[in-house]
């Protein structure tokens, strides 16, 4: 079955409009909302049956956390798998302009999973420690060569990243470690959702902050990275930050190359600028 014939059976009549145009060949999502009798709701198509069991896990994990989507009704219809949930707003940290108060709700999110006991939400018992982080940081930077020239980066920038050290990575936590702008919803009322938790594990705290603080600073401005870190409760130092950077935008870059190879087309010029500036802030005269 195709997921608009079961959105449309959903929204009995409604509205719909699709948000998303993810390839399922891909193992990417489709999303869409539905207006219907009792109001406007999301539906979700998996890419992958993992996806939908991962996510499933995380929210049965964490349901009693504040900030999470509302699941209202799952399901399978032929090989679809798909949720339900309450629509949590029309806008996000990445869309709205600078907004150091939403913001902050935001790192109070973050703050809060990282305070929950350890859940088991995947297969890693062990979680991402600092040894995983340490070895994965010259694993990242190894696969970017093959891409090297596909990406643009230049010979000098990948002999500099392969000087930074890896970042610190404290003890893990539950963590959702996919901290995009775009995946902290706002409704008109100011509340703040954090969506997607299909990569959600045990991981280090740094690992959300640093990717949640760099993303919204960019797309909304210092003022709200630095409420998002203030609404947390920790000011990353700006070495440590940088350098996670580093390895965020490397594990981007693999991932936007990898997927290039089956669709064609990439635009990496904003990750490999990122890369460069990222890189200098992280190296220090005593590496």
């Amino acid at each position: 079955m195709q997921p608009l014939a079961v959105a449309e059976r959903l929204a009995r009549g409604g509205r719909i409009q699709q948000l998303t145009r993810g390839d399922r060949a891909l193992g990417a999502n489709q999303v869409y909302r539905l207006w219907t009798e009792t109001g406007p709701r999301i539906f979700k198509v998996y890419g992958t049956p993992a996806r939908e069991r991962r996510e499933r896990h995380a929210l049965e994990a964490l349901r009693e956390l504040e900030g999470l989507p509302t699941l209202l009704d799952r399901g399978t219809d032929g090989d679809l798998h798909w949720a339900l949930f309450e629509d949590a707003g029309k806008w996000s940290l990445g869309t709205l302009p600078e907004n150091p108060g939403l913001a902050r709700k935001g790192g109070e999110i973050l703050r809060s999973l990282h305070d929950t006991a350890p859940a088991p939400m995947s297969n890693l018992s062990r979680g991402i420690d600092q040894d995983w982080v340490a070895v994965d940081f010259v694993s990242t930077f190894r696969r970017i060569e093959r891409y090297r020239g596909r990406v643009g980066l230049s010979a000098d920038l990948m002999e500099r990243a392969r000087t930074i050290r890896p970042p610190y990575a404290g003890e893990p936590r539950s963590s959702h470690t996919n901290t995009e702008p775009e995946n902290f919803i706002v409704d008109d009322a100011g509340n703040v959702t954090l969506i997607n938790w299909e990569w959600a594990t045990l991981a280090p705290p740094e690992w959300d902050l640093s990717k949640a603080a760099w993303l919204v600073g960019l797309r909304a401005g210092p003022s709200a990275a630095d409420a998002l870190m203030a609404g947390y409760g920790r000011h990353l130092d700006a070495v440590q930050l940088d350098r996670w950077t580093v390895y965020h935008a490397g594990m981007m870059l693999v991932f936007e190359a990898e997927n290039t190879l089956r669709t064609g087309g990439g635009n990496f010029e904003f990750l490999v600028a990122e890369l460069h500036r990222a890189i200098t802030g992280a190296q220090t005269d005593g590496d």
